[in-house]
Order: C-alpha cells, then structure tokens, then sequence
C-alpha cells in the first residue's frame, strides 16, 4: 500500500479508503447488506494496509454504520482513521447536532469519529449550519472528544466552495468528486487546488463515477484504451488519473465485491502523484471524449434520489439509459430494459414531481430523462 501526508496533520493516509456506500446486498434490497461478505472485505482491505474507512447516516437506508462498527471489532477499530457523516438535511435546532452524532457514534459502536464530515453542502445547508451554531457545537464535540476533526462533503458549484473555505478556517478535511469526467464539475480540479493550497486534505468520491468508468466501455473508448503501451483495466485508468494529482490525499472506492477490494489494494500499490505520462494522459482525454460523444449520462447510482413516490427505478433506468447509448442505441439493451424494470417501476410511472431532482447530488434533470426513457423503451404491443 502507498501512503500520502493527510493535510497538515502528523498522519500518513492510505493512497486507497474503503468508502462503505455500495457494499454487497441481498436480493437487490440496499438495506439488506450481505454482512458476512461486506465484514470480510473490509478486513481484507485493512489487513492490506487501507487505514481510512468512511460511512454515512443515509448509506444502505442507515444500516452502512451498523455494519462497519461490526466490521472493526476486533482489534480493527485501533488500526484505522473512521469517517462518517452529519446528516445536515435533518439537522432543524441545535439539539440535533449532538442528537445525530450520539446515535451515530451508538451505531458505529464507537467512543469516537476520527474524521466527522457535514454531509453534501449546498447553498441551502451550509448557511442555515452556520446559523444553527456548528462550529461552536463541533468545537464542544471535539472537546468531550466525541470527534477528532471537522469537515465536510460537498455538492454543488466551485463559487459556493469558494465561499465556505473563506468563510471558516475550522475544517481541516474535504470530501469532493473528481474522476477524468468530472475535471470541472462541482469544485473539480480548481478546488481540490484551492483547498490544497490551504492545508486541507482532500478526500476524493466517485473517482470510478458510481463504477460507470469500470464497466467494459464501448468499442470506441476500448479503441483509444488499446492504443496505451501500460495496459490498465478502465478501472484503474480511472483510478490512477485521480491519484496523479500530488493534491489528493485520499481515494475512495464503493466496493461491492471482494474482487474489487483486491484490485483496487494492487492498483493503489502501484499508485503515485504525477507518474502518468503525458502520452498517457492524452489517452485518458481521448477516453473521455469518446465518452462524450456516445451521449455519457452524469448518475452515480448514489440512490439519493430514492425512493421515488411513485415507485420509479430511477437509478436503474439512468443506468440502462447510459448503457443504451454507449452500446450504439442497441436493441439488446432495449431488452435488458423490458427484463429488469417491471411496469411497477418503469419511467411511464412518472409524474414530473421534481423531488428526486431536488435530492440529486449530481443536479441532472431526471424529469427530462424519465420522459425520454419512456419513449425510446416503450415496449412494443
């Protein structure tokens, strides 16, 4: 495993984190974690040296952190840094501060947070935080020593993380997305940058894009992938691209299966800042291009956006939506569509309500996808 400086702080970080949002699940219920499995690639990745393990309130319908506090019994709580997340959304009065972390910290089964985030700031959550008193609460929270250190997740425009990192000096860790897609997205490359520059360090999420970039790619973009003299899995281009960047601290990876951990623990091994080449790099906006122009769809499958009042796939839709696309339109996705999405979840059942868009991290116009889906996989009479 390589290990990187975590900000200022005295603490090597391991290049690879182990992100607990898509561990393996029973019977396509995301609440249901297959704990035997998702325990075992946990351990397996700390005993192959990953020290940062991060969670979250909503993960998996709430029961991510019940599932990592069972997963570091046994001595593996001592041998790594724990993060999870406020939910903000929630967080109505001052009491909730500690309403939220005191269930947490029962849930995890632990005495402390080593690394205590505010879960996907916005322009709404982030001032009505500040007003609410969080970093006078954080302050006592670190006293008590109920958390170690303070930062945040965030999700929405480079101008508002501007903002909350002038704003306050009391974070020392970020968490944003950034994956070669996403070089301008969100903060993008200019924020991890800018809170680089101040000495904070910077925890990077989707680095796969909710696993689309690991997925076999289409012909075109296997083309470009087939010319590189190092040959990578789309995996791990995707990966190494991320950790190039001398500013990244940490890479986390949504492992659902053990084959994951152990590729993604040898890919980190091989990890570094600035050892890509420059023809290597060309490749990789080669790829992305390509990706462009097959009509590349921005979901994560992050499930915020769920559950749909109406009943509504709408990650599964977005999914094969993508895949219709990058196939070339193909009719075999068409069938795969009539396969997996029943009537009862299909995006006929849409009504253009707008909650799941005012849920998506990622800000995509769902409504306008849903409309699309129906047309293009209405199936025939």
């Amino acid at each position: 495993m390589k290990y990187r400086k975590f900000g200022k702080l005295d603490w090597d970080v391991s290049a690879l984190g182990f992100g607990a949002m898509r561990l393996p699940i029973i019977g396509g219920d995301s609440s249901k974690i297959d704990e035997p499995h998702a325990i075992k690639m946990i351990r397996y990745a700390i005993d192959h040296g990953v020290n940062y393990v991060d969670t979250a309130y909503p993960y998996h319908s709430g029961q991510s952190e019940y599932l990592v506090g069972k997963a570091l019994k046994d001595g593996y709580r001592e041998k790594v840094r724990l993060a999870t997340k406020m939910p903000s959304w929630l967080v109505e009065e001052y009491a909730d501060f500690d309403k939220y972390l005191n269930e947490q910290l029962g849930k995890l089964d632990t005495s402390h947070i080593d690394y205590y985030l505010l879960h996907g700031l916005n322009k709404s959550r982030w001032p009505k935080l500040k007003e609410l008193g969080v970093f006078e609460w954080a302050e006592k929270a670190k006293a008590d020593g109920r958390i170690k250190y303070l930062g945040f997740s965030f999700h929405d425009d480079y101008d508002l993380f501007e903002k909350i990192l002038e704003d306050s000096d009391q974070f020392t860790f970020c968490q944003i997305q950034l994956n070669y897609m996403d070089t301008e997205y969100q903060a993008g490359i200019k924020g991890l940058k800018l809170a680089a520059s101040k000495g904070l360090a910077v925890v990077i999420m989707e680095p796969i894009k909710g696993g689309k970039l690991a997925v076999t790619p289409p012909k075109d973009v296997q083309a470009v992938w087939d010319k590189a003299e190092k040959k990578r899995t789309p995996a791990e281009w995707a990966l190494q691209w991320v950790w190039n960047h001398p500013e990244v601290s940490v890479v986390l990876s949504g492992m659902s299966e053990m084959k994951h951990v152990e590729e993604n623990v040898e890919y980190a091994g091989r990890s570094g800042p600035n050892t890509l080449t420059d023809k290597e790099l060309a490749l990789i906006k080669e790829a992305k291009q390509a990706y462009l122009n097959l009509g590349f769809v921005g979901c994560t499958a992050c499930r915020y956006c769920m559950p749909c009042p109406q009943g509504v796939d709408i990650p599964g839709i977005l999914g094969l939506y993508n895949e219709y696309y990058m196939s070339g339109q193909s009719d075999e996705i068409k069938q795969k569509y009539w396969t997996k999405i029943t009537p009862e979840t299909h995006s006929s059942n849409c009504i253009a309500c707008g909650i799941c868009e005012e849920k998506c991290p990622q800000e995509l116009p769902i409504r306008k996808f849903m409309g699309e889906t129906q047309r293009m996989f209405t199936k025939p009479e």
